[in-house]
């Protein structure tokens, strides 16, 4: 029994040590762990920059000694930097570690010792690009929404915009008046915490779902739409009540038609669409580095048939944030395989000597090579004759699908959105965007898409 004991005491104890290293990160972040304190007592916090080396936060100390956070950019980067006060938010939660630690010279820190100055605290470069991120914020005006641009191939994101937004220079000022606002959601980043029905963006995974259960047949696809499409005492009607008419399955795609989808929904093996789902993670804890929501849309054998119909549209129960339709349409512009996104490139000294780099990684392959290039060809459609023609005509080619999400119970009101990415045969960037209540997603949504994508191949 005694030796029992001691070989727990020491199981334990190894435990706890693995448990430190492995997440000495999350440990120094713990707002209980009083480290952080004589760590930023000793050390300055250190600098953020975008990749182009423009400043997004830093520290300034006046005469006085006092240390005050700058963002240059004011609230054109709120949510995605955040702020370092009163909790942390953004990068600032994120890179924290970094930024209170330093790892300057020894020479330095005796200089500094002997200056009676604090420890330049270690920088951290982003993956963030400042026009893009002025054209994404420019673009959305004064509209309530999202937009996240990223690049298929490495899982950077170039641009993480959020309204409404904040200055993050005036946090100390406006908090009172963020706890008591409980309607805006100011401080919420709905790129990766807003969750939305989709609209016909999820027409995506509905149609990913019937190529992957019809291999061979689903380009035999036809249906006659009338504007609408019933089954048992549900209705579902096409936006606006248009009639399309007779449809193969690029077409019903490309025109985003609901009465199609809609019966192809009926179609789906219940199982087989609820792990395609999951395949899409959908449901489930995801592997980045930054604060998010989970996606939710749960089909199984007990759902019902007209909860199929709706989920086949984007609607019903479907919420999704734009971060996780990003991810998808990432990966069907990577031929079927997931890079994880991330927003950190690397953390330097003050001297600029390189602590950590990050490097891109795979995430997972979310579908086949074949079925990635069939969605391609799907919404490289949507561009050319569909809900897209918006973004026909430039000097890429573009790949895409529109949305427009009813969000109540008044028809009329409907989330706007788009996601894509150009160019179609070798695809560089992926946009996704969403407009709240601003009606139809070829509307309102592509054309943003299309500054933002002109500004990427302009030159």
């Amino acid at each position: 029994m005694t030796w029992f004991f001691v070989g727990l005491f020491f199981a334990m104890m190894g435990y706890t040590c693995h448990y430190a290293v492995t997440h000495r990160q999350s440990l120094m972040n713990n707002s209980y762990n009083s480290r952080q304190e004589i760590l930023v007592a000793r050390n300055s916090r250190g600098t953020i920059y975008a990749a182009g080396g423009q400043v997004l936060a830093e520290t300034e100390t006046d005469e006085e000694g006092e240390e005050t956070r700058v963002y240059p950019y004011a609230n054109m980067f709120s949510h995605a930097v955040g702020y370092a006060s009163h909790g942390r938010f953004g990068i600032e939660a994120q890179a924290n570690y970094y930024l209170i630690n330093s790892n300057t010279r020894l020479s330095e820190k005796v200089a500094n010792d002997v200056a009676g100055e604090k420890y330049p605290g270690d920088s951290v470069i982003t993956t963030l690009d400042v026009d893009l991120q002025k054209i994404a914020y420019d673009s959305l005006g004064m509209y309530k929404g999202a937009v996240i641009v990223s690049e298929p191939e490495t899982g950077r994101i170039l641009a993480m915009v959020s309204k409404p937004d904040f200055d993050p220079n005036e946090i100390e000022t406006l908090w009172d008046d963020f706890i008591k606002d409980t309607e805006s959601g100011v401080l919420l980043n709905r790129v990766t915490q807003g969750l939305y029905p989709p609209g016909s963006t999820f027409k995506i995974v509905t149609a990913l779902e019937y190529v992957r259960e019809n291999p061979d047949s689903y380009s035999q696809f036809s249906f006659q739409c009338s504007g609408g499409f019933s089954h048992g005492e549900e209705r579902i009607n096409c936006y606006h009540g248009t009639v399309h008419g007779g449809e193969n399955f690029k077409k019903a795609f490309a025109k985003s038609c609901n009465s199609a989808f809609a019966s192809i929904g009926l179609s789906l093996d219940k199982s087989k669409f609820g792990n395609t789902l999951n395949d899409l993670l959908l449901n489930q804890e995801l592997k980045v580095d930054f604060a998010y929501n989970q996606s939710r849309l749960v089909i199984d054998k007990e759902t019902t048939d007209a909860d199929v119909m709706q989920a086949a549209i984007g609607q019903g129960t479907t919420q999704m944030t734009p971060l996780q339709l990003n991810m998808i349409t990432s990966a069907i512009a990577n031929d079927g395989v997931l890079m994880k996104p991330y927003l950190i490139e690397k953390v330097e000294t003050s001297d600029r000597t390189v602590v950590k780099q990050f490097s891109p990684g795979s995430y997972k392959r979310l579908m086949s090579e074949e079925e990635a290039r069939v969605m391609t060809e799907l919404m490289e459609e949507v561009i050319k004759s569909g809900t897209g023609t918006k973004l026909a005509g430039a000097s890429y080619t573009a790949a895409g699908k529109t949305g427009s999400a009813e969000y109540n119970k008044v028809k009329t009101d409907s989330h706007a959105w788009f996601t894509g990415f150009a160019p179609a045969e070798d695809p560089q960037v992926c946009v996704t965007i969403i407009i709240e209540g601003a009606g139809s997603g070829g509307d309102y949504a592509v054309p943003i898409a299309k500054r933002i994508l002109d500004a990427c191949f302009s030159q």
